[in-house]
């Protein structure tokens, strides 16, 4: 019996997720840069504002990440053909007719 052909992600794709989730956790969570009153944005100090533009940077960074890392889909024509080749089908009791 074939086994199915897995399509693996490069290993340079993983690399450059994990680079995109190391820079949302260090933009966040690197206190010093941000711990300071100004610049201020209307009433708001630079920490409040600061973080809360972080979220949405956060949520592009994820995505990205994920786009990396997931697996493409299998082509339609290979999912849908039985191991056996194209005009195999499965008997009752689990083994292969032609």
């Amino acid at each position: 019996m074939a086994q199915p052909h897995h399509r693996t992600r490069s290993p340079l794709s993983a690399a450059i997720a994990t680079v995109l989730l190391l820079i949302s956790v260090v933009g966040a969570f690197w206190v010093p840069f941000y711990n300071r009153p100004t610049p201020k944005l209307g009433d708001f100090p630079f920490f409040y504002w600061y973080q809360l533009i972080w979220m949405p940077v956060t949520m592009v960074l994820c995505y990205l990440a994920f786009l990396l890392i997931r697996r493409p889909p299998e082509p339609a024509g290979a999912a849908a053909a039985p191991a056996g080749g194209p005009d195999a089908t499965l008997s009752p009791d689990g083994g292969e007719t032609k």
